[in-house]
């Protein structure tokens, strides 16, 4: 059994699960891409930068289909939504900037996806569907001593797809930023506010692809905010994150 349906989160170390020839330069082109994130527009003082798009993971073949994006004011996005999940946009969809294709064929990320899927687990009945992956591109960056950048939600939460994973990209000069796994009763709260006992584990993640996933079910997960470090230069922490889930059939009656 693995860890992750063990003990409802694990963590990984993929530059060398994934080692490969070649796997410098792919890790290089999302380096580089995270470099002109856009900002988050629902969070604009928040020192947050993000992409998003969505995938089908085609249980068959192995197989990564991009689905279509939404074109608002000549621009092309990719609307998510979190149900109540997320307390700070609770019930809202929110549209962000997508991965460029040149990008989602990256064959880094897209092997980033299959191993996440293949630690997946699901019903029966939902493994011969194909599994609907959203990946996000997410940056905090500092460039002041006063600055702070926060991820969302800033507190325990479960995020309402069945499973999430956080791939860190970069970190450098970052005070902060320390994950947490806690138990389901302890989202909505924050380090001053929870209840130590309702907490799993504390931990940093700090290399290129050192990377952690939670079954969304059995526990809840938190990322503190940022602030620059004590070097000159800005502070900044990257990560892709992302989250699966069953696609949705309806039955349709024939009269």
């Amino acid at each position: 059994m693995s860890n992750l349906k063990k003990n409802g989160y694990a963590r990984y170390d993929l530059m060398q699960q994934l080692d490969y020839e070649g796997i410098e330069a792919d890790y290089q082109a999302l380096l580089d891409y995270f470099e002109d994130l856009p900002i988050d527009e629902y969070a604009k003082d928040l020192n947050r930068y993000r992409r998003y798009s969505r995938a089908l993971v085609l249980p068959t073949s192995g197989q990564i289909e991009w689905l279509p994006t939404l074109t608002k004011d000549g621009e092309e996005y990719a609307a998510y939504f979190q149900g109540k999940f997320n307390p700070e946009y609770p019930g809202s969809y929110r549209e962000f900037p997508y991965i460029d294709k040149e990008i989602q064929n990256n064959k880094l990320l897209q092997k980033i996806i299959l191993f996440d899927y293949q630690e997946t687990f699901w019903k029966e009945e939902d493994r011969i569907m194909p599994i609907h992956a959203g990946v996000h591109f997410v940056k905090l960056y500092v460039e002041n001593d006063w600055d702070k950048a926060v991820s969302s939600p800033n507190c325990f939460h479960q995020d309402g797809e069945p499973f999430t994973f956080a791939h860190l990209i970069k970190r450098e000069n970052v005070k902060g930023g320390t994950n947490a796994i806690g138990i389901p009763k302890a989202a909505g709260e924050t380090f001053d506010t929870v209840n130590q006992d309702d907490v799993i584990e504390i931990f940093e993640i700090t290399k290129p692809l050192e990377s952690y996933g939670v079954e969304d079910s059995a526990v809840s997960h938190y990322v503190s905010p940022i602030e620059k470090g004590d070097a000159e230069e800005a502070g900044v922490r990257s990560v892709i994150l992302i989250d699966y889930q069953q696609t949705v059939v309806a039955d349709v009656d024939e009269e």
